[in-house]
């Protein structure tokens, strides 16, 4: 998105301006009063509000390089030399940041390729950079990065089927909620609803945990096999899948309910609907419904 009516200078001050705010919302002093100045700011041209957004994608890939630890300052700077220094800061970020990219990819720090999708209102496929194809359920949102040694796609909401291509020196991961599905080469889709998140092996074979800082590779799964994990979990529970088992059925755009406890239907309902349903009790949540 580019506005026409605006100059170089403006756009990049925009740009600056989202980096400033982007910054100051992570930040554990951030107060209310600058939370309701963003709020203004962002709304105040629909620029400012795409080139927050763009920069909180950056600051989710930034996330997976490696934090340097702080230092504290002998001598507490002069307010009247900070913008001088901020000046200074970004020319040598301007200078280093080539390097550091270069750097960091061959140190498996820095993605050399991202791609971000959202499907809204209707099922969407679409093609990773690697090659592999991701159907992706309405009201879902991903993201792929390619690093040096693994290929990774984080799952933000809702549902996909991905069909992998192989690459054996270059596994794909899946990070959805806590966890992670590794793979190689195969089938399998994602379902996750807040912290719920359930594997549903097509084809191939894929390695599940549901603690991405736990030790291991996970738990694995073969076709016709299915992982579940929320919140908490040490381990995935594992379950074998049938004929007609109804886990795919998004993708001839049907949401099978089949003889299910409304407690378990609930959470497939609630992600197509803006305001969730919730049962009364226990003795409610335990009826079956099907459909």
């Amino acid at each position: 998105m580019t506005d026409h009516t605006l100059s170089e200078a403006e756009y990049d001050a925009v740009t600056d301006a989202a980096a400033h705010w982007c910054m100051r919302l992570h930040a554990n002093d951030c107060t209310e009063q600058e939370r309701q100045a963003f709020e203004q700011w962002r709304d105040a041209h629909p620029l400012h509000a795409f080139e927050y957004e763009a920069m909180l994608e950056i600051w989710d890939v930034a996330d997976d390089l490696p934090r340097p630890e702080p230092v504290v300052p002998l001598v507490r700077p002069q307010p009247e030399k900070a913008w001088r220094r901020l000046g200074i800061a970004a020319a040598v970020c301007a200078l280093a940041l080539p390097l550091a990219g270069y750097g960091g990819w061959h140190l498996g720090w820095v993605p050399n390729a991202y791609q971000h999708f959202e499907a809204t209102d209707n099922v969407r496929t679409v093609t990773l950079n690697d090659g592999s194809q991701v159907e992706l359920n309405l009201g879902s949102e991903l993201t792929y990065s390619n690093f040096k040694d693994q290929r990774q796609v984080t799952l933000k909401k809702g549902e996909a089927f991905f069909s992998v291509s192989h690459d054996t020196r270059h596994p794909f991961v899946v990070k959805a909620a806590e966890g992670r599905i590794r793979v190689t080469g195969t089938q399998f889709n994602v379902w996750m609803y807040e912290d719920q998140v359930k594997v549903s092996l097509i084809e191939g074979s894929v390695l599940v945990s549901s603690n991405d800082d736990l030790p291991g590779d996970g738990l694995r799964l073969d076709p016709a096999m299915q992982a579940s994990y929320r919140h908490g979990d040490f381990i995935p529970r594992i379950s074998q899948t049938y004929d007609n088992d109804s886990s795919l059925a998004w993708r001839q755009g049907k949401l099978v309910l089949d003889n299910l406890a409304l407690n378990d239907a609930l959470p497939l309902i609630n992600r197509y609907l803006d305001k969730p349903l919730m049962v009364a009790d226990n003795s409610t949540g335990s009826i079956h419904i099907g459909g």
